[in-house]
């Protein structure tokens, strides 16, 4: 079982998008962007919407860590970064009818961020699901739903 999502996880990733992509086996998938900060997040909303799916909430990252850090003794690591939220209701039918458990994997998030580091450069990432049960098929879908959205906003 783990056999064939491996081989569904290493097809996915090895589909090529618009963006360079930067981590292409990892637990999070990573891709340069070369749009403007807000044009990427609109981007990613529009392509999301696009699939007839909503956006649930978007996530002001950067405003909650440059807050909180100095008071907890970190540096800011983030120019701007959001993240956002939204689900599918066939891929969320798919997920628990393959195992329950897999409902805690929901909503899918895409973030977009620039770094201090990097105040030049736009990222894009999301979370490679790692579903439970037999689920090797809507795994699989998954990914290419998420790298669908991405490959869209780089453009």
């Amino acid at each position: 079982m783990k056999v064939l999502w491996l081989v569904a996880a290493l097809a996915v990733s090895g589909l090529c998008l618009a963006g360079e992509s930067i981590d292409s086996a990892g637990p999070v998938a990573v891709f340069k962007a070369s749009g403007g900060f807000a044009d990427v997040v609109e981007n990613v909303k529009l392509a999301i919407e696009a699939r007839g799916m909503l956006v649930s909430g978007t996530l002001h990252v950067s405003e909650m860590l440059n807050r909180t850090g100095p008071d907890l003794g970190y540096k800011q690591v983030f120019e701007q970064a959001e993240s956002v939220e939204f689900c599918s209701a066939v891929m969320s039918h798919r997920m628990t009818q393959a195992a329950p458990e897999n409902m805690a994997t929901c909503p899918f998030t895409i973030s977009v961020y620039v770094t201090v580091a990097e105040p030049d450069q736009v990222y894009v990432a999301y979370r490679r699901q790692q579903l439970a049960g037999d689920a090797v098929k809507v795994t699989a879908a998954i990914h290419e739903l998420l790298q669908g959205i991405v490959e869209e906003s780089l453009e």
